[in-house]
């Protein structure tokens, strides 16, 4: 590790010599490339370097714990920053983990409403609800691309971007199916019901991470549907994408310019199936796959929401707090710390 630490540490000072050349100043997406590289290892030194100092700081007080009048304290001082390379340690064994390379891309979330009917489409809008406010507090900006609401409330479909570096590191462990347990509002009998809804996470991708080709995308343009009054679309604007090879189609309809609509469903198509890609990728490989949390596939049951007894329960980690309440208006923190801490830890255990 301490090898692997100190080629970093020389990459890094090579990184600030390249930067000073004029040469490497006037070419943009060079200058741009390592100036990236030199902001990925800086919290990596920044923590090899403290743990210098402890290791510095140990030394000098273990000198001294035979100095009759410094003794004392040298020797707490020795514990202290015994302790502490201890703790640096850790914290660089998970820093030097293998990044996932869209940890830190912005992302689109999908959610439809599965089995349940009504009382499925109102969770899928309660699970809007409860990213928008997760995202609202964590500062990332929201941008709405498709829905299709349900007249009974919330929405059979709905997708959305959340913009933000680190978005996708936060949420990519939310894909799955979402279980909810609770009387819905139409019941008269005080029954309670359960119903699902899935999410699909997936990074923002652009032309340089992945090209589709347009020769496997059949485009079609029809009118946009509506539940009546003056927002109905009236004009052939509404755009649907099928990509040939995957079966994949997205359909686009919330911008009344068939340019725009287009735009936003080549959007999620190209992160569609890059995704599915991935997917595909990760079952060769197998040892990657088993090793992550979950599959990530729609029709995995990831969580629980019960609403009786006020609890969410993950069951990939096996995870429940008692604080629904709290998850639903936006307070997933504890969650996805949990997800993550034990992401980190398969990861260091080889599995």
């Amino acid at each position: 590790m301490f090898e692997r630490l100190e080629d970093i540490k020389k990459r890094s000072e090579f990184i600030t010599n390249e930067l000073t050349k004029p040469e490497v100043i006037s070419d943009i997406a060079k200058t741009t490339k390592l100036s990236k590289e030199q902001s990925d290892l800086s919290e990596i030194l920044q923590c090899y370097n403290e743990y210098l100092k402890a290791k510095e700081d140990y030394k000098e007080a273990k000198e001294l714990v035979n100095d009759p009048e410094l003794g004392e304290f040298a020797k707490a001082e020795e514990e202290k920053q015994l302790e502490k390379q201890k703790e640096l340690e850790k914290q660089l064994e998970i820093l030097l983990l293998p990044k996932d390379p869209n940890d830190e891309k912005n992302i689109i979330i999908e959610i439809r409403g599965a089995a349940g009917g009504d009382e499925a489409n109102i969770f899928a809008g309660d699970l809007y609800d409860m990213y928008i406010k997760y995202a609202e507090k964590e500062g990332f900006k929201v941008e709405n691309l498709n829905s299709t609401p349900s007249a009974s409330g919330g929405f059979s479909e709905i997708s959305f971007m959340v913009k933000g570096k680190g978005a996708y590191s936060k949420l990519k462990y939310e894909s799955g199916a979402h279980r909810v347990q609770r009387v819905p509002s139409t019941e008269s009998q005080g029954r309670v019901h359960t119903s699902t809804a899935t999410v699909l996470v997936m990074p923002e991708i652009d032309d340089v991470d992945f090209k589709l080709d347009m020769n496997d995308v059949r485009v079609d343009i029809t009118r946009a549907s509506g539940n009546g009054g003056q927002g109905v679309n009236t004009t052939d604007s509404a755009v649907r994408l099928t990509h040939i090879p995957t079966g994949i189609i997205v359909y686009s309809q919330t911008e009344r310019s068939q340019i725009k609509n287009k735009e936003i469903a080549m959007k999620i198509l190209q992160s569609r199936v890059y995704d599915l890609k991935m997917r595909e990728q990760e079952k060769e490989i197998g040892a990657e796959r088993r090793s992550k949390i979950g599959t990530g596939d729609r029709s995995e049951k990831i969580r629980t929401y019960n609403y009786p007894q006020n609890r969410v329960t993950d069951h990939r980690i096996g995870f429940t707090i008692n604080s629904l309440d709290r998850v639903m208006n936006g307070k997933l923190d504890e969650i996805i710390e949990a997800l993550i801490t034990e992401d980190q830890k398969r990861k260091l255990a080889g599995e």
